[in-house]
C-alpha cells in the first residue's frame, strides 16, 4: 500500500479515526429483507425500556450539592492516595469501588439523562485506596474546622 490508510476509499483526505457517511448503496444487503423468519422481528415484540421518572428539584438539588462535595473531597484526599469512593451496594451486597472522575461522570449523568449508566466494576481494587462518603465527610468537617 502506497498511501496510509486514512488516504485511501470515499473517506481520503479525512484524519485516522473519523467518522465518515457511509451511502446507503454502499452498504451490503439486508440478508434477511422480506424473509418471515427474520430472527431480527423477535426484537419488536421486547417490552420498550422505561423512561426513567424526571428528577424532583430536590433530587436535582441533592445530586448537585453532591457533585461539589465529591469536587472538594477529591481535592482533599487524592494527594494522600486515596482514588475514590467506596459505595456498599443495597441491591447486590457488594461493595462498589467508584473512582472520582468516574463517579464525577455517573453522578453528571444521573444530573442530565435522570439515570447513571451502567459501567465495567472497577479491576481487583485495592480497598485501602477508597473510602466511604462518611469518612469523606468527617475528614473534611475535621480539616474545614482546624483551619
Amino acid at each position: 500500500m502506497d498511501q496510509p490508510y486514512h488516504m485511501l476509499g470515499p473517506h481520503r483526505g479525512q484524519k485516522p479515526g473519523t467518522v465518515c457517511v457511509v451511502p446507503q448503496d454502499a452498504l451490503p444487503p439486508d440478508p434477511f429483507a422480506g424473509d418471515p423468519h427474520d430472527p431480527a422481528r423477535a426484537l419488536d415484540s421486547l417490552p420498550a425500556e422505561d423512561e426513567p421518572e424526571p428528577l424532583t428539584a430536590e433530587e436535582r438539588d441533592e445530586i448537585v450539592e453532591d457533585l461539589s462535595d465529591l469536587a472538594v473531597y477529591q481535592a482533599l484526599l487524592e494527594n494522600r492516595g486515596i482514588r475514590g469512593l467506596v459505595v456498599d451496594c443495597a441491591d447486590c451486597g457488594e461493595q462498589h469501588f467508584h473512582e472520582w472522575n468516574l463517579l464525577r461522570a455517573s453522578l453528571q449523568q444521573l444530573l442530565d439523562e435522570g439515570q447513571m449508566r451502567r459501567h465495567e466494576p472497577a479491576f481487583d481494587p485495592d480497598p485501602t485506596h477508597y473510602v466511604t462518603w462518611e469518612y469523606c465527610r468527617g475528614y473534611a468537617d475535621a480539616v474545614f474546622s482546624t483551619g
